[in-house]
């Protein structure tokens, strides 16, 4: 098929795209003019250039494409509208472009967050069934995403992808946990051990191929993660095992977790870009329960987590080092 993927210059949508090359998709890459194409140079990848809330130069993205995969959006934003806007409206913009120039499209492919449906209140990883009940602007912002898919569905087959946090080579967002374990120190939230479930960007990347294949995923909604959940002591010493470190543990009061995401919100006013660090990131972090179930994807996909956390954690500081990161 020739699939067109949003945010394919990004961590998650450039491995998406190298999993569809290698599988014998044609590849489109939607990118704005300023978009770095550092993870897309020498790959047989088609650049189309425009913005996600400009409609019109959707049109040549969005034509003559069997399927699209919609990675792109907002993580970190200075204010509420700022979420929504990259998130929903974007999402909208899509979908409103397929309804005009490709109303016959085979399958779009939405990659959404787990922040969507929320933390797990129970101590049991979320499912499908959950009520969604998401506990930040981010997370309400890319539920209503998946709303605005889920009205999609009576034009043309939408497929929904819940991703825990992402990690691997190429990521920046979590590169701060292996410096800082790096440099000694193996930081815990809280007292108590918090779970969470995570997913390197390679199964991400087969779990989108399977969605994209596979007739049973035809306007249905997935988790796609581990498949086992682990504290985040079992992570943290994970990677100083990897970076040959022993590390001190250090517990982070939340209080203390609180205090930090406020100051460092507070000073990102200041500046032009938005910090990733919050009120609401730290609202985040000191949930106990992060976790989901993959049963769904497992059963009616045939997805299987391929990289195991251990083997993740070593590939991930091998390229950082490669790159000079670490």
């Amino acid at each position: 098929m020739k699939v067109l993927v949003t945010g394919a210059s990004g961590f998650v949508g450039s491995h998406i795209a190298d999993r569809l090359i290698a599988s014998g998709h044609e590849v489109r890459a939607l990118l704005r003019e300023s978009s770095s194409r550092r993870w897309l140079e020498g790959k047989p990848v088609e650049i189309v250039h425009g913005r996600l809330l400009e409609h019109e130069s959707l049109k040549t993205a969005v034509e003559n494409v069997d399927a699209i995969v919609h990675v792109a959006g907002v993580t970190a934003a200075k204010t509420k509208q700022g979420f929504f806007e990259g998130n929903q409206l974007a999402t909208r913009a899509m979908l409103e472009a397929v309804r005009r120039y490709n109303p016959n499209l085979y399958r779009f492919i939405q990659c959404s967050s787990q922040t969507a449906t929320g933390p797990s209140l129970d101590g049991q990883p979320v499912t499908e069934l959950t009520p969604p009940h998401p506990i930040t602007a981010y997370g309400q912002s890319k539920r209503a995403a998946e709303e605005e898919c889920e009205r999609a569905r009576q034009d043309f087959p939408v497929t929904i992808l819940r991703l825990p946090a992402v990690y691997g080579p190429r990521d920046t967002a979590i590169l701060t946990v292996f410096q800082t374990v790096d440099k000694g120190l193996k930081p815990l939230i809280g007292l108590k051990d918090k779970r969470v479930s995570l997913v390197h960007a390679a199964d991400v990347a087969e779990g989108v191929r399977l969605a994209l294949e596979r007739d049973e995923a035809h306007n249905e909604t997935y988790f796609i993660a581990s498949e086992k959940q682990y504290t985040w002591r079992e992570v943290s010493d994970l990677i100083a095992q990897a970076l040959s470190k022993k590390g001190l543990t250090v517990k982070l009061p939340h209080a203390v977790v609180y205090g930090v995401a406020g100051v460092s919100e507070f000073f990102s006013m200041f500046r032009s870009k938005p910090s990733v660090l919050n009120w609401e990131k730290g609202r985040d972090m000191v949930q106990a329960h992060w976790t989901c179930s993959v049963d769904k994807a497992m059963r009616e996909l045939g997805y299987r987590q391929q990289v195991s956390l251990e083997d993740g954690i070593k590939d991930t500081v091998e390229w950082y080092r490669a790159q000079g990161w670490m």
